[in-house]
């Protein structure tokens, strides 16, 4: 039991306090970094703090699913998610990195919040699991939109990082539909947001 433990204990580890690492090249990293003045780049900064705080989140989701789904397949296709969302680890906490930003003070909590959740999603069932992990994804891809809206026009990098990653989040949802993904009732859902928003609040100052 606890050898079962100890790769678990690692994994959440290195997602909350080592550095991320991308076997894709970062998205935009040849282009040239845009002329943002300083309240410009605190603004940037602190929206790819809370992406990253999304992808930490996502990791401890899919790690708490796969240790409960029953399903090899399911749990194939989680942890190829999980190795992606590493890949949007590593891009977001390099360019908060290059505008001079830090990451979330929070980041621990979100990890064990998120870790419980993703435990109780995968014994419902791998079609509840699914559903849970495609809504996520399709709120996720939602809120990319929204920062990318909000980008000054001239920060390229960020947009090409943050298009990247969208496209990541609706290939997740595909596929969580595609192994049977069931629609989540709406009460889950709204709850969903709400948590979301809240986290968004808070990551977005510390």
């Amino acid at each position: 039991m606890i050898e079962a433990l100890i790769p678990e204990l690692d994994k959440a580890l290195r997602a909350v306090f080592v550095p991320a690492s991308s076997h894709r090249p970062m998205p935009g990293m040849d282009l040239p970094e845009g002329e943002l003045n300083e309240s410009e780049k605190r603004h940037v900064a602190a929206l790819m703090r809370v992406n990253h705080c999304g992808e930490i989140c996502a990791q401890a989701l899919y790690q708490g699913q796969a240790l409960g789904s029953s399903d090899p397949a399911v749990r194939q296709e989680l942890e190829q998610a999980a190795r992606e969302e590493t890949e949007h680890l590593n891009w977001t906490e390099t360019r908060i990195a290059e505008l001079g930003g830090r990451k979330s003070i929070f980041n621990p909590l979100w990890y064990a919040g998120s870790l419980a959740i993703g435990v109780v999603a995968g014994k419902c069932g791998d079609n509840w699991s699914l559903g849970f992990l495609a809504e996520t994804e399709r709120q996720v891809e939602s809120h990319l939109a929204g920062h990318l809206a909000r980008l000054p026009a001239q920060d390229r990098k960020s947009s090409e990082v943050l298009e990247q990653m969208k496209a990541d989040e609706m290939r997740h949802a595909e596929t969580a539909t595609r192994f049977g993904a069931r629609e989540l009732p709406g009460p889950v859902k709204l709850a969903m947001k709400l948590s979301s928003k809240l986290m968004t609040r808070l990551s977005y100052v510390a």
